[in-house]
């Protein structure tokens, strides 16, 4: 367990916290005045690899043999030059930090990233990181890593080893594919209608920017259900018709060995670790497409539901009469934002009909396809 410390005067910032993977969702910007929950579970911090935050620079600032070397194959918007390392817990694990108003106005409906560092430490007034809870993002508090230090907690009840993939089929998350809104500012709450969940759309970005790296131009099919309800609009539209298609299977623990006619697999990611999960056998070689944990679990066991009510105790195996989740009216779109991110990451973008994708987003976001 690790408890973060400011390093001007070494006070205690953090309650004691384990490292999980960062939710693919960390820098989601979603729809507009929607008030999205805290990003991280209680007791836990996740690390952002790469730079992020101020300063920014334009892409035109930027020497393309610098982005190439950073891992940037195609145009952005602006590149970080923040540290790496920024460290991400939900708000509640913070301690000892307060509001500096100077740099805590001047957005629609809370805080944001725009005046720099708004949180400092309560002992010695030094800058440690920003608190965000404006709308549209999640809620979360960010430490700058040049102005904390870690500290491991002796006196902390020992960190369980985690979970294995066999564990994490019986004790796992599972995020729900549709979920209520809620704006701020409404009179009405939360919106009656269900939507796509926000994180659901933020792991399609990413996983349809590697189904479409993995195509190699031609077509690709997903599984029937929730997979296909999630990919196949978008790669039916972004990818030419053009036979043999390639073949997308659900692959990971609790599912058969996919086959050798498995050209991708789309694998879950260990929700502690990070860590992809990796196909043997014959399909050893398939191109491997990351899904959260919770995704990727109610997608390759979807929720199931009797068709006549009980009463009583249910006994061991038996299915409950619950109602299911609402399903959304809309059709599902991938968020754009980590489609693009994730995509010009990859090298495959130097592709030019890739690159014509990307070139394009803004009219593929007019066709409803993100």
């Amino acid at each position: 367990m690790i408890v973060f410390l400011c390093a001007g005067c070494g006070a205690r910032l953090t309650g004691p916290l384990s490292q999980v993977e960062l939710p693919v969702h960390a820098h989601q910007k979603y729809g507009n005045g929607i008030q999205l929950p805290v990003l991280m579970e209680p007791g836990t911090f996740a690390v952002e690899p790469e730079p992020w935050g101020h300063p920014w620079r334009r892409w035109d600032e930027v020497d393309p043999d610098e982005a190439t070397a950073r891992g940037i194959y195609a145009p952005v918007h602006a590149v970080s030059d923040g540290p790496s390392g920024t460290v991400v817990l939900a708000p509640g694990d913070a301690r000892g930090t307060v509001l500096v108003p100077e740099r805590a106005g001047g957005y629609c409906c809370g805080l944001a990233w725009g005046d720099g560092p708004n949180l400092a430490c309560e002992a010695c007034g030094h800058p440690v990181g920003n608190r965000i809870d404006d709308c549209s993002l999640w809620q979360a508090v960010w430490l700058d890593p040049d102005a904390v230090r870690r500290l491991p907690v002796d006196d902390a009840e020992a960190e369980p080893p985690a979970l294995t993939w066999t564990e994490l089929l019986k004790k796992g998350p599972t995020t729900p594919p549709s979920a209520p809104k809620t704006r701020w500012g409404s009179l009405l709450g939360v919106d009656p209608r269900w939507s796509w969940s926000p994180q659901w759309e933020a792991a399609a970005g990413r996983a349809l920017a590697h189904l479409l790296a993995a195509s190699d131009g031609r077509p690709v099919t997903v599984p029937h259900g929730l997979a296909a309800e999630v990919f196949q609009r978008a790669l039916d539209a972004l990818l030419p018709a053009v036979p043999p298609a390639r073949r997308a299977v659900l692959a990971g623990p609790g599912l058969p060995t996919p086959g050798a006619d498995a050209d991708i697999v789309i694998v879950p990611t260990h929700p502690q670790t990070g860590e992809l999960w990796n196909p043997s056998g014959q399909a050893a070689g398939a191109y491997p497409v990351p899904l959260p944990f919770g995704v990727w679990r109610c997608m390759a066991f979807p929720e199931r539901h009797l068709g006549f009510p009980m009463s009583g105790t249910m006994p061991d195996g038996v299915l409950r009469d619950d109602p299911p989740t609402p399903r959304p009216y809309e059709l599902f779109r991938a968020d754009p934002g980590t489609f693009q991110d994730t995509l010009v990451r990859l090298p495959a973008v130097r592709s030019p009909w890739l690159r014509e994708i990307l070139d394009n987003l803004t009219h593929h976001q007019q066709a409803r396809l993100f």
